[in-house]
């Protein structure tokens, strides 16, 4: 480990795509702005209806709460930076505050894929031992997870942040990434930086995998408790409860695993292609995912009728 922080570099600017012409860069801020307005928004709507209807205080909508609230901390951290970045020419970021974005950025990371996890468990009892639902998913084991999961996530970004911290950063001050993460910032240093970085991406790969092995077994399991139903109306009617969160989960895990599976057989992207793969998987879930809780969840979908039809009549 580097002693002390010896590094010449007192600020870093955010790139963004290094290839983009200037004339795009409107362009891209007006697609970030129009991203974070939907993202907020969707997300909001869905806060209003869980704090005005009691009917949906229950644990799989305490979860949605839980990845609304990491949804829109995590586009506040790293969207409004970007835009200014496009709109304004203003990517400088100062050395702390680019470090502190580090930190939120891998910590909402690892939150959600917890999350994701605390919520395919709730659909694996469900479905799989349905007369003790009401007694294992409280409110309050859904709290404790909730608890667990923040624990495990401030740990993983202390570690990345400690560790990229102290390193003397001198090649250059330009970030070629849209945000502070641990690649693109420990890049810059001037040192071999090996050392620091499998590390992190071995326990990056245990924080995202073992999220991913338990959802895998819990849907294979909640497959074959489904396949024992013998009414093809019980089969569907099972699997639509577990649709709006199999469809979140892939947008979190496929892409991500895509770009792992890709790197490690020799599949190579350019820079831009690539940044804008992570931008796609780290930023349209927040948008998109209201949309799911809103038209393929029964109970938010007739809380929101209900609500617009209030608001219609007054």
């Amino acid at each position: 480990m580097v002693e002390g922080n010896h590094s010449s570099i007192t600020e870093f600017f955010i790139i963004g795509f290094p290839g983009l012409h200037p004339s795009y860069d409107s362009l891209i801020a007006t697609i970030c702005f129009l991203v974070y307005f939907f993202a907020l928004v969707g997300n909001t709507i869905f806060l209003v209806l869980f704090v005005t209807d009691r009917n949906l205080h229950k644990p799989m909508y305490f979860i949605i709460l839980h990845l609304v609230v990491s949804d829109v901390l995590y586009s506040s951290i790293t969207l409004p930076k970007i835009i200014a970045r496009y709109w304004f020419q203003a990517g400088t970021i100062s050395f702390t505050a680019c470090f502190l974005q580090m930190y939120f950025i891998h910590f909402f990371g690892t939150l959600n894929a917890f999350i994701l996890l605390i919520m395919a468990l709730d659909r694996f009892v469900a479905v799989c031992f349905p007369l003790r639902y009401s007694t294992v998913m409280t409110n309050s084991t859904i709290l404790i997870l909730s608890i667990a999961s923040c624990v495990v996530a401030t740990s993983f970004s202390l570690m990345m942040v400690i560790r990229a911290y102290p390193l003397p950063y001198c090649k250059s001050k330009a970030i070629i990434q849209c945000y502070c993460d641990h690649g693109s910032v420990t890049a810059l240093a001037c040192i071999d930086r090996s050392a620091y970085v499998f590390p992190a991406l071995v326990f990056a790969m245990v924080v995202l995998l073992s999220p991913l092995a338990f959802i895998i077994f819990s849907y294979c399991a909640i497959i074959v408790a489904v396949f024992k139903i013998a009414s093809t109306q019980g089969r569907l009617k099972t699997l639509s409860t577990c649709s709006p969160q199999l469809i979140i989960i892939a947008l979190y895990f496929v892409p991500r695993c895509f770009v792992i599976l890709a790197s490690n057989v020799g599949v190579t992207f350019s820079t831009d292609l690539r940044i804008a793969i992570i931008m796609l998987y780290s930023l349209l879930p927040p948008m998109v995912n209201p949309l799911i809780y809103c038209l393929r969840t029964k109970e938010v979908k007739e809380s929101l009728s209900k609500r617009f039809k209030r608001t219609v009549h007054i």
